[in-house]
């Protein structure tokens, strides 16, 4: 049986796969977590996890800590200085580009050390990434930073070791603790990827959908808070519910909750996934009109707000 890092005395002598069935606290203990990438999400994430375990914290901008390191995370001046001696590796960060140079290319998880990726990455990747280090588990969350903060994310923790699987479900929960349904296990790290695009695909194009809903009101003299009554019961209600306080003008779109930054890099994935995808391809011309005007930091609400910009 494969034995992890985590795992090693006193688990290790006698662990059998029914053993994971326990309760974290049972199976884990307190265990000493790098958590690499504190923005925004990384940030609420690794908040969930203080509790229960020791925190060393790393990020490339080092103020982006602060917040972890008040709650009473330890910070680390490198990645390296931050997975020293840790039982489990998390990451969160930007994109596959920045998880080859801050892990992969500095060979930064040491062997048998469980790692788990909340980064949004293509299913290639998340398939690579696992066949170069086979403690890997693709553990991307879905939902944005309110969720997040009230413990209601979607987790996808996809690896083809059931029992790596389950521990990493079990260090994941925190984030999905209340509608624990939601933290899906897959069999491949490629599946999680595919879930997470499938998740924001649904986002980028109904919110598109909502873009030109909007404009159709106009050109027929429909004011936008009538389109968004219009709008219930209809398959455009979820992102009506979600984006409307933006477009009503009840909130600002910066800072934003997702950002348009974010969201076209997560759309591009999509695209170098699938090919072509005519409304995945419309979304991220508007996205990217966003990003041309210096709104990549906006919500991606920006869309809706100054759809008549364009």
């Amino acid at each position: 049986m494969q034995m992890y890092h985590i795992l090693r005395a006193p688990f290790a002598d006698g662990i059998t796969h029914h053993t994971l069935n326990h309760t974290r606290k049972d199976i884990l203990g307190r265990m000493k977590i790098a958590f690499l990438g504190t923005g925004r999400m990384g940030t609420e994430l690794a908040l969930h996890l203080l509790d229960e375990h020791e925190l060393v914290v790393w990020n490339r901008t080092k103020e982006k800590t602060k917040t972890l390191a008040d709650k009473g995370a330890a910070v680390a001046d490198s990645p390296q200085e931050a997975v020293d001696g840790a039982d489990v590796v998390i990451t969160s960060l930007f994109g596959p580009d920045t998880v080859r140079e801050v892990v992969l290319d500095a060979n930064l998880i040491p062997e048998g050390t469980p790692w788990l990726d909340a980064t949004t990455i293509s299913p290639q990747d998340a398939d690579s990434f696992a066949e170069k280090v086979p403690t890997y588990v693709h553990t991307p969350v879905v939902g944005t930073l309110t969720p997040a903060r009230n413990q209601k994310l979607g987790v996808y923790v996809g690896t083809k070791d059931a029992q790596l699987r389950e521990l990493a479900a079990k260090i994941v929960h925190p984030w999905g603790a209340a509608n624990p349904e939601r933290i899906k296990q897959v069999d491949t790290a490629g599946k999680a990827a595919v879930g997470k695009l499938l998740a924001n695909l649904a986002l980028a194009v109904t919110a598109q959908g909502f873009r030109e809903a909007l404009k159709l009101g106009e050109a027929t003299g429909t004011s936008a808070a009538e389109v968004v009554d219009m709008l219930n019961s209809t398959g455009l209600e979820f992102i009506k519910n979600m984006k409307s306080p933006f477009v009503l003008g009840e909130r600002d779109t910066e800072p934003g909750d997702f950002t348009v930054n974010a969201i076209a890099k997560d759309v591009r994935l999509m695209l170098d996934t699938a090919g072509e995808l005519p409304a995945a391809h419309t979304a991220l011309d508007s996205l990217e009109a966003q990003q041309d005007k210096d709104r990549g930091e906006h919500d991606f609400s920006a869309i809706l707000v100054y759809r008549n910009e364009d």
